[in-house]
Order: C-alpha cells, then sequence, then structure tokens
C-alpha cells in the first residue's frame, strides 16, 4: 500500500509539473501572437478557437475519465482481456467522435462563422478541424496509460504538442504577416499549431502505445461491447454535461456580442471584430489566476471527501474553509493586482500594438476582478462535489451563463456602453455563480467554517498591496520607462502582501503542510 501510494503521489507531481508547463507555454504562444495579429487577427483567432474548444469538450470531456477508471479497475482486479477490450471500444468510439466532429466543423465552417458573425473566420476553422481528431484519440491513450498509473505518457505528450503549437503557430503566423496577407489569413496560420500540436503529440503516444505492447495474454472473459460501451457513457456523459455549460455559454456570449454590435449598434463586420479583439487582449490574462487553482486544491478537496466519508465532520469543514482561504490567497493579489495595474502591465506585454493595449485596459480592468469570482467558483465547485452535491455547480453555472448572456444584451446595445458591457456582463456571471456556490455550501457544510476573520485579513493585505502598486507605479514611471516601473512595482506590491499574509497569520501551519513542499515552507515560516 505505501508504494502504491508513492506511486501516485508521483504521477499527481508529474501531471501538475506538466500542466504549469503547458500553461507557461500557452502564454508564451498568446502573447506575440497579440503583437503580431493585433485585434483584428486576435478577434478571427478566438471565433474559431471557441468552436474547437466546445466540440473538444464535447467529445473528450468526461469519456477519458470513464474510460481511465474503467481500465484502473480491470487493471487491479487483474483482468487483462477487459482492459483490452476496453480499450479497444472507447477507442472507437473516440474516433467516431473525432471524425464527427471535424467534419462538422470543416464541412461546415462558412456557415458557423457567419452564425457568430465573422465570416474571415472560416479559414481558421478549417484548419482546426483535424485537431479535433487528433485530441480525440490523444484523449482516449491518455485515459487508457493514466488508467494503468503511468503518468508520464500524458505529460510528456502534453509538453511537446504545447511546444509544437508554440513554434508553428508563431512561425506561420509572422511569415503571413510579413507577407501582408488578411486578418483571416493570419489568424488561420497561427491557429495551424494547434493542429501540428495535436497531430505531433498523437504521433508521439501511438509510437509510445506501440512500444509497450507487453503481449500478454489473459484468461478472464470479458464483459459484452455493449456494456462497456453502456458503463462508458453512464460515467462519461454527467461529467461531459457539467463541462459544456461554460464553453457553450462563452460561444453565445461571443455571437450575441458581435451580431449586436452589427445589429444594433450599425457597426460594419470588420469593425465589430475589431472591437471583439479588443476585448480577447483582456480574456488572455484573465485566464492566468484560475491555472493555479489545480495544484492547490488537487489535496484539499479528496481530503473533504475522505473526511467526510468517514464521519469526520469538523475536519471536513476544517479542509473546506483551508480550500475556500488557499483560493483567495493566491486569487486576489493576482486578479487585483491586473485591475490595478492594467494599463502598464498590457502595454509592457503588448508593445507593438500600444493602441490596442490601451483600449483593452479597460477590460482588463474589470476582468481582473472576475477572475478573483472564477478562482472562488473553481474552489467551491469543487467542495460542492466533494461533498456529493455534483448537480449544483452545474446548475448555478447555467444561471450564471444566463445572467451574462442577459446583461450582455442589455449593455452592449446601448451605444454609450457597447463593447465596454462584455467585461462587465463576464463579472456578474463569475459574481452571481461563485455566490451562489457559497450559499450552497452554507447550506451543505454542517459545521461553521470560520472565515470572518481571515477574510478581513485577506481585504486589509489587498488593499496595502494596491496601496504599494499604484503609489510605486506613480512614483517610479516619473524616474524609469513604464516597462521597468511596472516590474518593479509588482515586485514591491507582492512583496507588501506576502509580509502581511504572513505577518497576520492568515494561513494555519496545517493549511501550509498541506501544499506542495508544504512541511519545508511550514519549517521556514513557524520556526518557533
Amino acid at each position: 500500500m505505501p508504494q502504491r501510494k508513492q506511486n501516485f503521489m508521483e504521477g499527481a507531481a508529474v501531471l501538475t509539473l506538466a500542466v504549469a508547463v503547458t500553461k507557461v507555454l500557452g502564454a508564451v504562444y498568446k502573447i506575440p501572437l497579440g503583437n503580431l495579429l493585433d485585434k483584428d487577427g486576435m478577434a478571427h483567432f478566438y471565433v474559431a478557437y471557441n468552436i474547437y474548444s466546445l466540440l473538444l469538450i464535447v467529445s473528450t470531456a468526461g469519456l477519458p475519465l470513464a474510460l481511465s477508471r474503467l481500465v484502473s479497475q480491470a487493471e487491479a482486479r487483474g483482468r487483462v482481456n477487459q482492459r483490452k477490450r476496453i480499450f479497444r471500444v472507447t477507442l472507437g468510439l473516440f474516433c467516431l467522435l473525432g471524425v464527427v466532429c471535424s467534419a462538422v466543423m470543416l464541412l461546415f465552417a462558412e456557415p458557423l462563422s457567419r452564425a457568430l458573425r465573422d465570416s474571415q473566420a472560416a479559414p481558421a476553422i478549417r484548419v482546426l478541424a483535424p485537431a479535433v481528431f487528433c485530441v480525440c484519440i490523444l484523449s482516449a491513450i491518455r485515459g487508457y496509460t493514466q488508467g494503468r498509473g503511468n503518468m508520464l505518457p500524458t505529460a510528456v505528450s502534453q509538453i511537446i504538442e504545447s511546444a509544437c503549437k508554440l513554434t508553428v503557430g508563431l512561425t506561420v503566423a509572422w511569415l503571413l504577416v510579413r507577407q501582408g496577407a488578411e486578418p483571416g489569413r493570419c489568424a488561420a496560420g497561427a491557429i495551424s499549431g494547434v493542429t501540428v500540436g495535436a497531430a505531433t503529440g498523437l504521433a508521439v503516444l501511438t509510437v509510445w502505445l506501440l512500444r509497450s505492447r507487453s503481449g500478454q495474454r489473459g484468461t478472464d472473459v470479458p464483459q459484452s461491447r455493449r456494456e462497456i460501451l453502456r458503463r462508458v457513457l453512464q460515467i462519461g456523459v454527467p461529467v461531459t454535461l457539467g463541462s459544456v455549460g461554460m464553453s457553450l455559454i462563452t460561444l453565445l456570449d461571443q455571437a450575441l456580442v458581435l451580431g449586436t454590435l452589427q445589429s444594433s449598434l450599425g457597426l460594419s463586420e470588420a469593425n465589430a471584430a475589431a472591437l471583439y479583439g479588443e476585448y480577447t487582449f483582456g480574456m488572455t490574462l484573465f485566464a492566468l489566476p484560475a491555472s493555479f487553482m489545480y495544484p492547490l486544491t488537487i489535496s484539499l478537496v479528496p481530503s473533504i471527501s475522505a473526511a467526510t466519508a468517514a464521519g469526520r465532520g469538523e475536519a471536513a469543514a476544517q479542509n473546506a474553509a483551508s480550500a475556500l482561504k488557499l483560493a483567495m490567497v493566491v486569487a486576489l493579489p493576482v486578479g487585483v493586482g491586473m485591475s490595478v495595474l492594467a494599463g502598464p502591465i498590457l502595454h509592457l506585454l503588448y508593445p507593438a500594438v500600444p493602441q490596442t493595449a490601451e483600449a483593452a485596459a479597460y477590460h482588463l480592468c474589470i476582468l481582473g476582478i472576475a477572475s478573483v469570482f472564477v478562482c472562488l467558483m473553481i474552489a467551491t465547485a469543487g467542495i460542492l462535489q466533494a461533498y456529493g452535491k455534483e448537480r449544483i455547480p452545474v446548475i448555478t453555472l447555467l444561471v450564471g451563463g444566463g445572467v451574462k448572456i442577459a446583461a450582455n444584451y442589455l449593455l452592449v446595445t446601448d451605444p454609450a456602453i457597447s463593447i465596454h458591457g462584455a467585461p462587465i456582463g463576464t463579472l456578474l456571471c463569475y459574481a452571481v455563480i461563485a455566490g451562489l456556490n457559497l450559499l450552497a455550501i452554507v447550506r451543505v457544510v454542517p459545521h461553521r467554517l470560520g472565515l470572518g476573520g481571515a477574510a478581513g485579513k485577506l481585504l486589509l493585505s489587498t488593499a496595502a498591496m494596491v496601496a504599494a502598486a499604484r503609489g510605486g507605479y506613480g512614483l517610479l514611471s516619473r524616474h524609469m520607462g513604464s516597462g521597468a516601473a511596472t516590474l518593479l512595482s509588482i515586485l514591491a506590491a507582492g512583496a507588501v502582501y506576502v509580509l502581511l499574509v504572513l505577518c497576520l497569520e492568515v494561513l494555519r501551519r496545517e493549511e501550509i503542510l498541506q501544499l506542495p513542499k508544504g512541511e519545508k515552507l511550514a519549517k521556514f515560516l513557524f520556526k518557533s
């Protein structure tokens, strides 16, 4: 048993490292891309990418999880033939889904782009079509390897996939921009990196799969293909439905914003796309804080489930409080910091397109606050799932999505507000979801969370950080360039925040111990 636990922890560490590397590569990909494509090209890029994301979630969100679970069960029971049949049946299902979704993107690129009110996005949609098929097969092999307890192939393929996406996408986009190609073609060239990356990742995993075949034969009688398919769908479909909500809402919201700008405000398709492109510059950074939530909650949420199952309700409540506290410790400085220094940060990252960076600063100012609620949404959804209330996050997600669409429709149609209403709708959406999830947690958790004191200390630390950031930038920018002033003010504000969080003892020793490398960190912080 101890060895098995160590293997699990090693696998979790490998996947966490891979996620961190791919997030960094993703940022390195999109930030230079914004400098190359500017607002027009980025608008077409995101229209195509949002369609791809929706179809990808439909085809891969829950089924790899189901495959991994069933394979691990068969592996634990020594049922070799059952394991092999599960993989073959699921691989066939993934192939079918991949072909269908790729065909939809390839054959209906024009109607899809027109429906989303951006006809120039059609080439990018076509270029992305093969990527859906590749990622479907990738997901099947990854689910199989993870089910067998081997996380390394998944991690390696993810990193190679991201590296190829970065290299190919930026290179092709740069060449097309130099040739003076229209924005739609440049966006298609940039997004070709996604397809090449997926194909390369698939090639790597396929080679690994072929080389790792042992030829082992089992004596067990596997279940029928129909029964295996039924079990895969039974496990995977609910997860898929829970995951697809926000992507569908984002796609509908995108179509509504672009359509409203054209129909209600009388803008041309090109002008509407340019305004939406400014919004996407803020959205690129908006997703950053949420990426930190996975490694923080990976150990806390399972501990809530374990404590609940063992009947230790008070311990489960303490773990839930720790999850919320840790989420806010990370989310508040990053989200509020982006909001306070929105303009300087965007000018630092996008020096080639200063006018777009200036226009996008308004969006990031609001989206920075919205990102705090996104982190709170992720943490609260995880807690509710740990308590066995999986349906509640799905319902609140749909309610928040409805709020987002309604708010955007009311605000974007106002000529005085226009595209500036889009980030407000996003903020309201996630604030409603996080608020409803918190109310549900208060009802679900039978013990008091006792977060009042910690919340006050966090707000005080954040207020001091804001003062340091704004004051530091205002002072430094008089004596040096904006870029250097931005970096130094971020460092100063971060130091103030960390110092106050530690001095005010926002986190208990037990909470720090649950973090990666928590023992060393706790030993350093609590020397006494």
